[in-house]
């Protein structure tokens, strides 16, 4: 299965299911094992750091980083 095609077709459905479909995965990895779920948090951060280095991401500042936390946190 390919995850490229997989993530164009679930962006490709409607709202509705898109939200059941992220429910569906984020209870998901609720069962993982902590050891697991750091893994995959240790994993993420390199791929972003990577992303940063090669300039596929700009770098966020401190500041940036809080007024976006505010924000969502509403």
């Amino acid at each position: 299965m390919d995850p490229e095609l997989l993530t164009r077709e679930a962006l490709a459905l409607p709202t509705q299911d898109r939200a059941r479909l992220a429910e569906l995965l984020l209870s998901s990895l609720d069962d993982l094992p902590e050891q697991e779920v750091e893994r995959l948090w240790i994993t993420e951060a390199q791929q972003r750091a990577a992303e940063i280095d090669r300039r596929e991401l700009p770098p966020v500042t401190a500041e940036e980083l809080r007024q976006r936390v505010r924000t969502l946190l509403g």
